[in-house]
């Protein structure tokens, strides 16, 4: 019988530029759950803990704001980023 491990995203977020892009990319999608997920998937890869610390938030508060259906507060999802070493930017949508 073959067995399969479930994907999870966090084990290929290993570098900056990865992260970078990944989040880039969830950001593009229309639906906001796709970026929670995505920032979630990046805070595992981090360590939960160590990034709830930085961002001067509960562990259980960091995952109640990115879950599928949460609306975090702008700031919370700014301090998340910022715990991160993230800053988001924009461009000009053609």
């Amino acid at each position: 019988m073959t067995h399969y491990t479930e994907f999870d995203a966090a084990d290929y977020l290993d570098n900056d530029e990865a992260v970078a892009e990944f989040l880039a990319v969830a950001a593009e999608d229309p639906n906001p759950d796709v970026f929670l997920a995505a920032v979630a998937a990046v805070a595992r890869a981090r360590g939960m803990t160590k990034v709830a610390a930085a961002a001067g938030v509960g562990r259980v508060a960091l995952h109640k704001a990115l879950t599928p259906g949460a609306h975090p507060r702008y700031e919370t999802v700014q301090k998340i980023l910022r715990s991160l070493g993230l800053r988001m930017s924009f461009t000009v949508a053609h």
